[in-house]
């Protein structure tokens, strides 16, 4: 599973477990109600056309879909979820997830995220972690982290799936602080390889690669044409350690603002992009 929102740093995340739903050629099978967890005026519903008229339209809802791919390909049935982050009532809602995974007999749950850290784009995407056991922690190559702070949906879930007797396992990719209005394929492609071989599976990351290839020529671009941006970045290098703090409301820095810098970086990528 995994949560646009909070939990969802440049859309990394959500953009992953799709990405994994469409290789697998997961269905959608099960939905929760949103009438109950969501403020519509917080996350509007969308009204659009109902498929092939141009007078009838539809209101779709930020429903919590679930889908299914169950294909010779993989060794075990994978139940794909994806959802904005809740507004209320945040243990009754993990209790559905969590009532969802006990009725198909689920074995693991595993939640995606992806967090602002003061990582510079040009080092290897990061990832951090945590799994309720050590020995499912080394199977997805996580360490456990030491953050203590504010929480998401991600963080209730696990813990409140830990508690209910849950495998329980949570895989966050490490995403630069200064270009989160952007998507970021590199770090969408870090958390698809990594839950690959957790689930025996092998999948076509092409796409993902070439526009991860994209991304990192029009970074490079404008770090050659902008040199308080370049003597940014240089500075998250030359101080870049094993395990970055994440970048949260309020916390303190000893780098500059990179509000700043997001506006330009945002428009010249906005630029690039084809007619």
């Amino acid at each position: 599973m995994a949560f646009g929102g909070w939990n969802d740093a440049a859309e990394s995340a959500t953009t992953a477990v799709r990405y994994l739903g469409t290789a697998f050629h997961a269905k959608k099978f099960a939905e929760i109600d949103p009438e109950e967890f969501y403020h519509f005026g917080l996350s509007r519903p969308h009204v659009r056309f109902k498929g092939g008229s141009e007078t009838e339209r539809e209101i779709t809802w930020p429903t919590t879909d679930f889908s299914i791919a169950q294909t010779p390909d993989l060794a075990r049935d994978v139940i794909v979820g994806v959802a904005v982050e809740p507004h209320f009532r945040w243990k009754t809602y993990c209790s559905q997830v969590l009532e969802l995974a006990r009725a198909c007999e689920v074995s693991l749950v595993l939640t995606l995220g992806a967090l602002l850290a003061e990582v510079p784009h040009t080092r290897p995407v990061r990832l951090s972690g945590s799994a309720s056991d050590p020995e499912l922690g080394a199977r997805l190559g996580v360490r456990p982290t030491r953050y203590e702070g504010p929480t998401g949906i991600v963080g209730v879930l696990n813990t409140i799936g830990r508690d209910q007797g849950f495998a329980m396992a949570s895989l966050w990719a490490n995403v630069p602080h200064y270009i989160s209005g952007i998507e970021n394929p590199k770090a969408t492609l870090a958390l698809v390889r990594r839950v690959a071989p957790l689930l025996d599976a092998t999948i076509d990351t092409s796409e993902l690669e070439e526009a991860g290839k994209q991304f990192e020529t029009n970074l490079k671009e404008i770090v050659a044409q902008n040199n308080k941006i370049a003597n940014y970045v240089k500075k998250l290098e030359s101080r870049d350690v094993e395990e970055p703090a994440p970048s949260a409301p309020g916390g303190a820095s000893d780098l500059p603002p990179a509000s700043q810098l997001v506006e330009e970086i945002e428009q010249f990528l906005r630029q690039q992009r084809p007619e």
